[in-house]
């Protein structure tokens, strides 16, 4: 399987199964369009009539090179991962998302955390749930050294003594168990001070904070209890946090909705405030929500993107780049077979846990009674729900059968799915095509850079 097409004024082709990458003339891009679909004789036919002053010696000379392309595995490659989706087997604890509030300081109109509360009522976590849930993450994590713990919510920060502590009690298991335990904080930015920061710097590898952009775009649905906007609070407090990173990762995390289809306005923006790792999602509501994205919306947002990854190509070579995650790749390794066939391990390597204690699949199944896998005390009590959803995979859909991006998606987002179509195993649309389109956006960065 082949993908061929056009971005920025370059040509280019993707062998789907080996990754490869060419970046082509006119005529060879037809003639590769066509290899596969027309026989020698009528795809000469065509070049010739197209392409005035070519010539059987060109297109022979042409044809043997695809050919030699094909022979060693780098155009119209076998699938050589099939066969290790059919063996594949659920793996052991990676990763968790541990909710230590369900509260927030914020009411956004477009969380789907229903203000934080997952519909299931106010709370914080105890110590002794986060570190049961440490423990958890531990016994459940045979073979793995390295652990990813997300502290989420809600607003994490309102519980920050709890999140200090678990960290805390976390670095005394790294001292006898052979792990090492990776940190990320998600938080709005409403209560970071100094000490947020100095531990921050000190302990939390990744911090992820929101911000929408310009003024009008983020005030518009990130709002106080009261209704008030936060853009101004909150930009000196992030602009601080950033600084004091010196070098350890950071992400300003953005949404896009139909309110802001002019997106590339607010990541730029967040650009020239200083901030170079940026990451825009795509919200996932339901239609009748004022701000959901549609079908309809899809030209508009692969325009955006298009104009977004030659503004960056324009920055890179002026120095004043920055990183858009959606566009970042590895051409040369890249993920795993693994996480190219399932992704980030829903339900079998990644669990969220509540408040109380219980797991979820994830964080955007928390509070939907029909996902709950268990708790931390007594483990995994609905493994037919985790071993229904660790079966989908890009091999399992039917709709990834055909798809040439399935390689690097991995089949999407079984949250979105359910959200969308009400099917795990199901397909977002919407979400197909956006990746589609930034992917195309990234390989050519990449070969424009090459």
């Amino acid at each position: 399987m082949i993908h061929c097409f056009k971005l920025g004024g370059i040509n280019i082709v993707l062998d789907v199964n080996s990754g490869s990458v060419h970046k082509v003339d006119d005529v060879a891009y037809d003639a590769i369009s066509m290899f596969e679909i027309s026989s020698k004789e009528e795809i000469v036919c065509s070049l010739k009539s197209k392409y005035e002053g070519l010539t059987d010696e060109d297109a022979n000379e042409l044809f043997s090179e695809i050919e030699g392309l094909k022979q060693c595995n780098k155009l119209f490659s076998p699938d050589k991962v099939a066969s290790v989706a059919a063996g594949r087997q659920v793996g052991s604890l990676k990763a968790m998302c541990m909710n230590v509030a369900h509260v927030c300081n914020m009411e956004c109109s477009y969380c789907f955390a229903g203000r934080g509360a997952y519909g299931a009522g106010e709370g914080l976590m105890s110590l002794e749930v986060g570190k049961r849930a440490i423990d958890f993450l531990v016994e459940h994590s045979d073979g793995r050294k390295n652990l990813d713990v997300d502290f989420f919510g809600g607003e994490p920060l309102l519980n920050f003594e709890v999140v200090k502590d678990i960290v805390k009690y976390a670095r005394t298991i790294e001292q006898g168990s052979g792990k090492k335990f990776r940190f990320t904080l998600t938080t709005n930015g409403l209560l970071i001070d100094e000490d947020v920061i100095d531990f921050a710097h000190r302990e939390i590898h990744n911090v992820v904070l929101s911000l929408d952009g310009r003024p009008e775009t983020n005030d518009m649905h990130r709002k106080s209890p009261e209704g008030m906007g936060s853009y101004d609070l909150i930009l000196p407090k992030l602009q601080k946090m950033v600084s004091e990173r010196r070098g350890k990762g950071y992400y300003i995390r953005g949404t896009i909705t139909s309110k802001n289809l002019d997106f590339v306005n607010d990541i730029l923006h967040v650009a020239d405030l200083g901030f170079a790792e940026i990451s825009f999602e795509p919200v996932v509501a339901k239609d009748e929500e004022p701000y959901s994205l549609r079908m309809d919306d899809l030209p508009k947002l692969s325009g955006q993107y298009e104009a977004l990854a030659v503004e960056m190509l324009k920055r890179r070579k002026e120095g004043r780049g920055f990183s858009f995650y959606h566009f970042n790749i590895d051409l040369t390794g890249g993920p795993c077979v693994h996480k190219r066939i399932a992704g980030c391990g829903v339900a079998a390597e990644y669990v969220a846990v509540t408040p109380s204690g219980s797991l979820y699949p994830c964080h955007q199944f928390v509070g939907d009674e029909q996902f709950e896998l268990g708790d931390i005390w007594r483990g995994i009590t609905n493994g037919a729900l985790r071993d229904e959803i660790g079966k989908w995979n890009i091999y399992s859909r039917e709709e990834c059968a055909g798809c040439w991006a399935k390689m690097y998606c991995a089949g999407g987002c079984a949250a979105n799915a359910y959200n969308d179509c009400g099917f795990v195993g199901g397909v977002y649309a919407l979400g197909c095509e956006i990746f589609k389109k930034r992917l195309e956006c990234a390989i050519m960065m990449k070969v424009a850079e090459a």
